[in-house]
Formats: C-alpha cells, structure tokens, sequence
C-alpha cells in the first residue's frame, strides 16, 4: 500500500479513464473529519470567457471513482452530465 501526500496529489493530471479525456488538475480534496479519511477530490470550474460570466461547476470525483493514482496522473470513472447551453437572448438582435 502507497502512501501519498495532499499536496503531491494537487500535482497530479485527472483523466477520465472511460473516454480518456484530461479533466483537470486536483485543486482541492474532501476530508471526513470524523474517520479522518480522504472523501472525494475537487476540480475547480473553468473561468467562462475569461471570467466575465463566472465560472463553470467544480467538479467532485468520489473516492470510490478513483481507479489509479499513479505518479503523474489519476485515472478516473467520471460521467459528465451534458447540461443545455443557455441562450443569450438579446432584444436588438
């Protein structure tokens, strides 16, 4: 069994182990603070066009999700849910 600190793990790339896609970088982790055991990771939303209109959700991957931490990356099941764009609906237009 390996052991890994927080702030080796914000070093590490996230890629989505079903499509192979790369989600992020691990900003943040969750902790139970009773059983002090590692709950989920966090990816922090995109800023949405350079942030002018916010920024996009964080992304929190479960613990259970994780398939491999290895020494660069963390391989991942993660299913994305689409959601609709929204339409900017301006009157002069």
């Amino acid at each position: 069994m390996g052991c890994c600190r927080i702030t080796d793990l914000r070093r590490k790339e996230v890629i989505n182990n079903k499509t192979g896609c790369r989600i992020g970088f691990v900003d943040d982790v969750e902790v139970d603070t009773v059983t002090a055991k590692l709950v989920a990771i966090v990816i922090f939303g995109r800023w949405r066009c350079f942030g002018l209109l916010g920024k996009e959700e964080n992304i929190v991957i479960k613990w259970e999700n994780i398939c491999l931490i290895g020494e660069d990356t963390i391989l991942v099941d993660y299913c994305q849910i689409k959601r609709e764009r929204r339409k900017w609906n301006f009157p002069f237009f």
